[in-house]
């Protein structure tokens, strides 16, 4: 064993960074490359189709067969430009990973030969098995199969040869068996809550989106070192073994100079990222010895979701490629700080108002604050909810810590607002109450 760590070493060190050919356009260009969006769609679909479509993903309107199999056969045309054969229902089980199975475009022609197809009926739905997925023992033997069906909100993508459309898992009931559907359901309560709050401001208010901007931190092990440790390669951490004698007690590599074969690792992944409609934005070392983080622009929440899924996909692969192992594992290593996904989190309007940012009047303001005390009420009453969100097995391993988070639930408002909060609660209806040092209002 020792030898073979000694030889794994040895050969690690003998390794150079792959050449990334840059793309020739700018990342402006070939962003969304291989993303049907809705530049995409404006092209390969009818103008009444296009609008119709629009309408279904911005406003929710049910979707007719007729405009599916218009919208197929357009996704087709584009995918088959782009040296596509075949497709495939890309959906999310509680496994924390993804799922798909690829079929290919084609069909029986009658004549003994083949036809490339691609129907309406195979874009909305389709039927997997689903009793090999976990499900919580809802299902009978004889319920196996489940139903994907499209989630038209987030744009379909080319992965190599195949087309892949982001779907809802559910079972034959009914019952959910993803982390997609939930997630879509939570979304349209949370608009239709913060929406009627809204009107009591601006009843112009037809919508509220909700935000999300993740940063995902992950380690990078040579793929050497990663065969020589079984724990790592069946579990994804290490279960035995001794401190490094310097880890991360210097505070050195917490955004020091990135090494040049990561570096090369990060362009190539960031080149195939944007070419997905990932809008990467930061990259920098973490804190501990080999660990590193990347986080994108903003976005509405399930495509963000749906965005992060990918990335991690993308990342094992372009790890591979570059003779290293992503470890994506909250706590690889003992005595190191582990890797978290912070999850900055937030609600705007229709017509572009944050809710949870102070604002230039006092009417402003007051909304400002109603959506902090509604946060925060929600914080409190849907605590077991957020806790058992992040409180896998897994993440257990980093909770309360010398790390973010700590084993409790907690909101954290700064001074100012804080005093302000206090002091409302506190206040008489005909006091003022000011903010920033704006002018004051009453409540009433």
């Amino acid at each position: 064993m020792a030898n073979l760590r000694f030889g794994a070493v040895e050969e690690a060190f003998k390794k150079r960074p792959l050449e990334v050919a840059a793309p020739t356009e700018r990342p402006g260009e070939f962003y969304g490359k291989y993303v049907f969006n809705r530049t995409k769609m404006y092209k390969y679909l009818p103008v009444d189709i296009y609008n119709k479509l629009v309408d279904v993903m911005d406003n929710g309107i049910r979707l007719d067969r007729s405009i599916a199999d218009a919208v197929a056969e357009g996704m087709k045309r584009w995918a088959e430009e782009h040296g596509a054969t075949h497709y495939t229902h890309w959906f999310q089980p509680l496994t924390e990973g993804t799922a798909e199975k690829h079929d290919a475009f084609i069909e029986h022609d009658g004549k003994g030969g083949m036809l490339e197809e691609f129907s309406g009926k195979l874009l909305v739905q389709q039927e997997p098995d689903a009793s090999s997925f976990p499900n919580g023992g809802i299902r009978n033997t004889f319920e196996a199969r489940g139903y994907s069906a499209w989630d038209p909100t987030s744009p379909v993508f080319i992965i190599d040869d195949t087309l892949c459309i982001p779907t809802i898992f559910i079972s034959y009931t009914g019952e959910a068996l993803d982390y997609k559907a939930p997630l879509l359901k939570s979304l349209r309560a949370v608009n239709t809550a913060a929406t009627r709050v809204c009107h009591y401001f601006n009843p112009e208010v037809k919508q509220v989106h909700t935000n999300l901007g993740w940063e995902q931190e992950y380690f990078l092990v040579d793929e050497d070192l990663y065969f020589a440790r079984p724990d790592l390669m069946l579990t994804g951490r290490t279960l035995m073994g001794h401190d490094s004698a310097k880890n991360q007690q210097m505070d050195d590599h917490y955004f020091g100079t990135i090494p040049e074969r990561v570096q090369a690792f990060m362009k190539d992944l960031e080149i195939q990222a944007l070419e997905l409609g990932i809008p990467c934005k930061t990259r920098h070392n973490e804190v501990a010895p080999g660990q590193f983080e990347l986080a994108p622009i903003f976005e509405e929440c399930n495509l963000a979701v749906d965005h992060n899924m990918l990335l991690m996909s993308l990342m094992k692969k372009v790890a591979h490629k570059h003779s290293f192992r992503v470890l994506l594992h909250e706590k690889p290593f003992g005595g190191i700080n582990g890797s978290g996904k912070h999850n900055n989190w937030s609600l705007s309007t229709d017509n572009g108002i944050l809710l949870h940012k102070s604002g230039k009047t006092p009417e402003d303001n007051l909304r400002f604050v109603v959506f902090i005390v509604e946060t925060l009420m929600a914080v409190y009453k849907h605590n077991g909810l957020l806790k058992a969100s992040v409180m896998s097995a897994t993440n257990d391993h980093r909770l309360g810590a010398n790390e973010a988070p700590p084993a409790i639930i907690s909101s954290f408002l700064g001074k100012q607002l804080t005093d302000l909060i206090n002091h409302i609660e506190k206040a008489d209806k005909d006091d003022l109450f000011t903010f920033s040092g704006k002018k004051g209002m009453r409540l009433d």
